[in-house]
């Protein structure tokens, strides 16, 4: 993977915007696309889209990819100068304790905390045994009582993001950072751009970076409202199965983009499906199947617009995520780049009248 893809990966892990705070993300995406989008639009909760236009009358086509990461709001800030925190999306209690965070208050202002987490030295065996409940948690922000919480102008409500620098792993190729839920998808999402831009296009793209996805899927219905496209993808991650312990399946690191059969809030439409796969295979793009029926991806919402849309999602494997850090692969991401370019190049009204007759005919 060259430099430029690999800074770019580096910028969208690491800026922060957690569901409801996306915005910094959104600067992101319209500053890499000033000079390759044909113009930029926002929906009323804040997710950006950026377009590519072709020929006149010709079909519109969504990428969506969510800018939001999971993370948590201050709730309450304790007289010892301690902060109780609400999660934003989900997380598992055992990935909380002992890591660093970004507290931002409402005027940008940023500061460093940790989560306290007890030895377990005389620590009872049904409390070192069980899954810490958030309740049970806290953000140390190194100050001495509540007044200096307040001094440093923190409130309840300000925004508590994982603190993760990206890194390249020694294989060369496994890329470590926070966000790749949903931020890997992001980068894919502004590089398909780019190509499509130099190597040309039928058909109207636009690629929007939909905000909420962790707590309901939100940006991706009031995005795909107002694209009202014919032909849309959603990009997400999904489990890689090969670590100790897990189900003998395909998707894992290196293996390639991931054809979403279903997840819990989607069938992918079947004819797109079938499409999408005989482009990889004439391209010679690697690929596997998933089906994560344990979560949902912004599909859920985006195929239910209007009349309905054809629609599929497109997957990376990633470990841990919901976490401060996971793993992608990089020729994982190149593949899915090669395959979202080629089968959007190739999309026209042909193209959608033979995928809706797969429907009814």
């Amino acid at each position: 993977m060259d430099k430029k893809r690999l800074e770019l990966l580096r910028k969208v892990s690491e800026v922060k915007g957690i569901s409801g705070a996306e915005r910094d993300v959104a600067r992101l995406i319209k500053a890499e696309l000033k000079d390759v989008a044909d113009s930029f639009e926002y929906d009323n909760l804040g997710s950006v889209i950026a377009n590519l236009n072709g020929e006149e009358d010709a079909p519109r086509v969504l990428i969506a990819a969510h800018m939001d990461e999971v993370g948590f709001l201050v709730k309450q800030i304790e007289k010892g100068g301690f902060l109780r925190l609400h999660n934003v999306g989900g997380w598992w209690g055992h990935v909380i304790p002992a890591h660093e965070w970004v507290v931002t208050t409402r005027d940008g202002k940023e500061y460093i905390g940790v989560t306290g987490a007890q030895p377990p030295h005389g620590m009872p065996a049904e409390q070192r045994n069980k899954v810490m409940e958030l309740k049970d948690m806290y953000l140390d922000m190194g100050v001495g009582s509540d007044e200096d919480i307040k001094k440093l102008g923190i409130k309840v409500g300000d925004t508590v993001t994982p603190l993760q620098t990206f890194r390249v792993l020694n294989d060369g190729k496994t890329l470590l950072g926070k966000a790749w839920d949903d931020r890997v998808a992001v980068a894919i999402g502004i590089e398909v751009l780019r190509r499509l831009k130099k190597e040309g296009h039928t058909a109207n793209v636009s690629f929007a970076g939909t905000v909420q996805e962790e707590v309901g899927l939100r940006g991706a219905r009031t995005s795909a409202y107002k694209v009202k496209p014919d032909l849309a993808f959603a990009l997400d991650v999904t489990m890689s199965y090969d670590l100790p312990g897990s189900p003998a399946m395909d998707t894992k690191l290196g293996a390639g983009v991931a054809l979403s059969i279903m997840d819990g809030s989607v069938i992918g439409h079947r004819g797109l499906f079938d499409h999408v796969e005989s482009v990889a295979k004439e391209i010679g793009v690697k690929y596997t199947y998933d089906m994560l029926t344990a979560g949902g991806t912004d599909s859920g919402e985006i195929h239910k617009v209007h009349d309905g849309v054809i629609n599929m999602t497109l997957s990376l494997p990633c470990r841990y995520f919901h976490s401060h850090v996971s793993l992608v692969h990089s020729d994982d991401v190149d593949a899915a780049i090669d395959l979202l370019v080629a089968v959007i190049k190739g999309v026209d009204s042909k193209l959608i009248e033979r995928l809706k007759a797969t429907k009814y005919e």
